[in-house]
């Protein structure tokens, strides 16, 4: 084993015990809030706070660690700051209670993948260009963690009801805790005041500015997905078991997509990838909110999540790394954060939750489906903003 893969191995452990935790708890949050009785408008406003924590905490965390260089211990305080922060789930205190304890645990956790992505940078790039298949590899994992508990908890959860989910998110947490202890207590170099890079004219490009404006679009479009999906499905009459298979699906092509991507990345330029993963997802969601209940059709819905998410998710992170280098590294990162998934969550799930209290969660995929168009129409400008850079 090579030293460059053996520094990559503690990043691919956080990767697959953070996206452990995320794929029970996020898919079945809504589930437990609806099991304690809350109404369709308290669950998106909980579910909402996530998203809250992401317009401000990856910033501030990022903007903390490029002036430090302290990601890893960063990291490690989030971790274990969120393992606590827990312990306040299972207790019943009522709605602001819960409203209290997720902000908090979610302002820790809020930044985790983007300090990890800022630390590992160097190493999954291969001359100062980033690296797709090195970045899989390590992902790749994230997908698999995500695979093993969305499965394993539907199932669980199914058998023995939803009373045992602050336990889960108790032992996943610890397991994210113990892997960033894992992680090489590295601190990189700080600029000195006079050295200091800022942020201002790199969003000042007009590339960059259609760049943030498709991943908002796009992200945008996802909430339904994200926040609603096991809602809309148990309301169609899944049982959980098949929700969490429906996930998994999704997450088996992800898999799929990381583990090979360097082979097809290279077909398209990145921005040509944002649009076609922006078209995709508007069949993605012309087919949930026309065709949910066909269970054939949702299956070719899901297995887009290939491109809708993993396709797209690398094309922005080698975009980033591209226009966010060095020092710049760690609030570009934070920004991808904020605005692909702090506003798009804040806005997506209130307004969600006010358009099915109103119209039914059909009309939430819908609403995602003008999105997805606009994103689309976004990822088409930076393809032609750098295209016409290219020929300047």
């Amino acid at each position: 084993m090579t030293q460059r893969r053996q520094q990559l191995l503690p990043f691919a452990v956080l990767s697959g015990s953070y996206f452990a935790h995320i794929g029970f708890f996020n898919p079945y949050l809504p589930l437990w809030l609806k099991d304690m009785g809350l109404s369709l408008f308290a669950i998106s406003l909980l579910t909402s706070v996530q998203a809250a924590t992401r317009l401000f905490a990856p910033y501030g965390w990022g903007a903390l660690s490029d002036h430090t260089g302290e990601r890893v211990k960063l990291l490690r305080y989030g971790a274990t700051g969120a393992l606590l922060c827990s312990l306040g789930l299972w207790f019943d205190f009522g709605l602001w209670w819960l409203a209290a304890v997720l902000l908090l645990m979610f302002t820790h956790t809020s930044s985790m993948m983007s300090l990890s992505e800022a630390a590992m940078a160097h190493l999954v790039s291969q001359g100062g260009a980033f690296d797709a298949r090195r970045y899989g590899r390590v992902r790749v994992w994230g997908s698999f963690g995500f695979l093993a508990t969305v499965l394993a908890a539907g199932a669980w959860f199914e058998h023995f009801g939803m009373k045992h989910f602050p336990a889960w998110t108790l032992l996943t947490l610890a397991c994210v805790t113990a892997s960033v202890w894992m992680l090489p207590d590295l601190k990189e170099a700080v600029a000195l005041p006079h050295e200091k890079v800022s942020v201002w004219p790199v969003l000042r490009q007009r590339p960059v500015q259609w760049l943030f404006a498709a991943i908002f679009f796009h992200v945008f479009s996802h909430m339904g997905i994200y926040i609603f999906f096991s809602l809309y499905l148990d309301s169609l009459g899944y049982s959980k078991t098949l929700i969490g298979v429906l996930w998994a699906v999704s997450v088996v092509l992800e898999i799929g997509w990381f583990y090979t991507q360097s082979r097809w990345l290279p077909y398209l330029s990145l921005s040509a990838w944002l649009m076609l993963c922006g078209a995709a997802m508007v069949l993605r969601l012309g087919l949930t909110a026309t065709s949910a209940s066909v269970l054939g059709l949702l299956l070719l819905a899901q297995c887009l999540h290939a491109l809708t998410f993993a396709a797209h998710h690398a094309a922005c992170i080698a975009l980033l790394s591209h226009h966010f280098p060095g020092r710049l590294r760690g609030r570009g990162q934070a920004l991808y954060t904020v605005i692909g998934y702090g506003f798009p969550g804040v806005l997506g799930g209130l307004a969600g939750g006010a358009l099915s209290s109103r119209f039914g969660l059909g009309s939430v995929y819908w609403a995602s489906f003008v999105l997805a168009l606009l994103a689309t129409l976004c990822s088409y400008r930076v393809w032609r903003a750098q295209h016409h850079a290219l020929q300047a």
